[in-house]
């Protein structure tokens, strides 16, 4: 399907480019938010008599996208979610939740460039995309409370700092198990064994013989 981009699209174009892409992508994204025009002589000349108009008013979003940019490049969003101590999620975040926290920035969910939903707990790198030659970056803060997003915020690992809370308590439980398990045979002992009695392995000692009386006479 040949169509004319009326706007700049990554890796397939810029404005007024005539290109083939695959039917269903034309039909049902490029086509109905009006970023690319049928490629047909009557839309050919469409475009020619209105490119000026088209250029002009590219570089008007471009621009203003540009002041938007600078104010929302670096942001931080915090989202609160339930994970486990591994600090997978259960469930995930999408370019929709993204959305809704910058709904008032005038941030739209088609603008969140995420390939794949969020799964972990942690900072992440999200690229916001204002305009196809404005990008901006913000940085989403996924934690299980708000004392974790401000702990990650700082540069704490907080699901490493668990386990290794984790780690610690048990060998010290273990240590406190080894040490009952110890004192619980202390004072046990047989006496032959304290010390109180024979060596092991010593024969006992032979019984004095009775003193011999003489028979009288």
């Amino acid at each position: 399907m040949e169509v004319i981009l009326l706007e700049r699209i990554e890796k397939l174009g810029n404005m007024g480019d005539v290109v083939n892409v695959k039917p269903g992508f034309g039909r049902n994204f490029l086509l109905p938010q009006e970023k690319a025009l049928r490629a047909t002589k009557a839309n050919l000349a469409r475009f020619e008599a209105e490119r000026e108009y088209l250029e002009q008013r590219n570089a008007e979003n471009r621009d203003a996208a540009t002041t938007d940019g600078a104010k929302l490049n670096g942001a931080s969003v915090t989202l609160i979610r339930k994970a486990g101590d591994t600090g997978n999620l259960y469930g995930s975040v999408s370019a929709r939740d993204i959305a809704e926290h910058l709904e008032d920035k005038g941030v739209k969910r088609n603008m969140i460039v995420l390939e794949n939903p969020i799964k972990t707990l942690g900072l992440h790198d999200v690229n916001v995309k204002l305009h196809p030659e404005v990008i901006v970056s913000i940085q989403v803060n996924v934690a299980r409370s708000e004392d974790e997003a401000e702990r990650q915020a700082k540069g704490e690992d907080v699901v490493a700092a668990a386990l290794a809370e984790e780690k610690a308590d048990t060998e010290e439980a273990n240590r406190e198990r080894s040490a009952n398990a110890v004192s619980m045979f202390e004072g046990d002992e047989p006496d032959d064994v304290r010390g109180g009695g024979q060596e092991m392995g010593e024969a006992p000692a032979a019984e004095a013989a009775p003193a011999a009386t003489e028979e009288s006479a």
